[in-house]
């Protein structure tokens, strides 16, 4: 069995969310429906309709959110060796374009393409896990193979 891993940032995010959603965005819903359920008939109320189906979406999130953060384990620790790149990392690399990219990788839950978060399970991390930087990595994205030098490796926080 694998575990899923998430940095402390991300694991706090999901709980704020969670959070969120029980004491502020639940409650108002649940206003909002009581209000359109007291106007009278139920079957062509759109604004009851609507709420309802708010209030399940909100209470299938709230119990993913429960099951998901019961299950994944915060890897905040840093790495014996910080030279080498391990969960958590950020790493500078630089293609054979002469682009740079910069990466952080971190659990599946808190991947985001916008601020370069990958999946520690994404063909790049797996190619860069217990690389140093001064390494060179080939690795096979959808659009063929990549090579990529490892500029930098730091850990954040």
């Amino acid at each position: 069995m694998t575990r899923d891993y998430i940095t402390r940032t991300g694991w706090q995010m999901l709980r704020d969310e969670a959070d969120h959603l029980w004491r502020t965005r639940r409650p108002a819903v649940v206003r909002a429906l009581a209000d359109a359920a007291a106007e009278g008939d139920r079957s062509e109320n759109a604004e009851y309709i609507y709420r309802k189906k708010e209030l399940r979406e909100i209470d299938r999130r709230l119990r993913y959110l429960g099951r998901r953060l019961d299950e994944l384990v915060v890897a905040d620790a840093r790495p014996d060796d910080p030279g080498r790149i391990f969960f958590g990392a950020r790493v500078t690399l630089i293609d054979d374009a002469e682009r740079e990219h910069v990466y952080r990788i971190v659990g599946a839950d808190e991947t985001d393409a916008a601020t370069g978060a990958i999946s520690l399970n994404s063909p790049v991390a797996r190619a860069l896990l217990g690389r140093s930087a001064g390494d060179t990595v080939a690795v096979t994205l959808p659009g063929g193979l990549a090579e990529f030098e490892i500029l930098a490796v730091e850990y954040p926080g």
